[in-house]
């Protein structure tokens, strides 16, 4: 087989049950993690954006890079269309879908007056594509997080003239961390609004070693989002912002897996315990994740930790690395009927406020 082929289609990582628009719950169903592109922003910041900035495209091979872009061509239909994406809803079984920009089209990178205007043309964007079926689409916008205050500014305008029900951030700004006191401003501001701030990564920020294999996405970007939620809870952000809703993409990255090593340094260590009052895991049920990890044992521990209430239905459509069966994952793993109707649509739609 030529090696320049990837799929879309049910994961390889568990036997297949029947598809999710046939054993649906009879609640609502909501993917809170999707992707939909804005060409006309992407055209605007092209001159501007430095891909040695962005990690998930600088540290990988060449075949990697012709593999995605690839992605890219192929996948137009679904990422700005209409047609395709809603008949792909409607095989999954989802009656709702957040969208949000492509990660790339977080504009941390660019020059400021180029990352502002950029950041209202994906949101307007994002906006004009959900008025086209608005009874099918919610969104998560974007903002300049390179600048707090013009952050803050546009999260407002996304909450409170576009309508948006949150928005979309990347795991690190630059190499700089989420919980570094220059972005305190933008917490208090998505506290304020009650605006859900969802946490995506773009790769690993060093991933020298992670340049074959696609490891960038297959363990940099989980390992982000873990690094970003550690700085998160250890910097009192979350002791500091009790209201915030936080959503964390891939299931939270590897902090379900290992959540008691947190605990046993915090009370070990003096440099590790810092100023944090209460054991780092007793911050994790303020913490929503999706389900996008492909095995039902893996499902199934997110709930044990996370809790019933705090794990929600995830795609990361239409990208290869998706989950295209997400329905039947929840269904499928065990779980009781008011779990799954909680996982499946329930919790979103309380933390949306639909």
């Amino acid at each position: 087989m030529a090696n320049d082929w990837n799929r879309y289609g049910p994961s390889a990582a568990r036997p297949q049950g029947r598809p999710g628009r046939e054993i649906r719950p009879k609640s609502l169903t909501i993917d809170i993690h999707s992707h939909v592109a804005v060409p006309r922003a992407a055209e605007f910041a092209k001159p501007h954006l430095d891909w040695s900035t962005i990690p998930l495209a600088h540290f990988s091979t060449p075949e990697t890079k012709a593999l995605n872009q690839k992605q890219d061509a192929e996948r137009t239909p679904q990422m700005t269309g209409v047609t395709e994406r809603l008949a792909d809803l409607d095989a999954m079984g989802l009656d709702l879908q957040v969208i949000m920009c492509p990660p790339p089209q977080c504009y941390y990178t660019v020059p400021l007056d180029i990352a502002v205007p950029a950041s209202r043309m994906v949101n307007e964007g994002l906006s004009e594509y959900a008025s086209k079926n608005p009874d099918r689409y919610l969104v998560f916008g974007t903002v300049p997080l390179s600048n707090c205050e013009e952050a803050a500014k546009e999260l407002e305008h996304c909450m409170t003239k576009l309508g948006h029900k949150g928005v979309q951030i990347l795991t690190n700004v630059a190499g700089k961390e989420l919980s570094d006191p220059a972005f305190a401003p933008f917490w208090a501001k998505a506290e304020a609004l009650g605006a859900v701030v969802l946490l995506h990564p773009n790769g690993f920020t060093e991933g020298e070693r992670l340049t074959r294999f696609y490891f960038n996405n297959v363990i940099g970007n989980p390992f982000e989002t873990t690094m970003a939620l550690h700085y998160l809870i250890f910097d009192g952000v979350l002791e500091r912002h009790p209201n915030l809703k936080i959503v964390a993409v891939h299931g939270g990255g590897y902090l379900a897996a290992y959540s008691g090593r947190i605990d046993h340094a915090w009370g070990a260590r003096a440099d590790t315990h810092g100023t944090l009052p209460h054991p780092p895991t007793s911050y994790l049920k303020k913490i929503y994740v999706d389900s996008v990890v492909f095995t039902p044992h893996q499902l199934r521990a997110l709930v044990e930790v996370f809790g019933p209430d705090h794990v929600i239905l995830g795609t990361d459509y239409p990208y290869d690395m998706a989950e295209y069966e997400p329905v039947e994952h929840i269904v499928s793993a065990g779980l009781d009927a008011d779990t799954v109707a909680k996982i499946c649509g329930g919790t979103s739609k309380t933390l949306l406020g639909i």
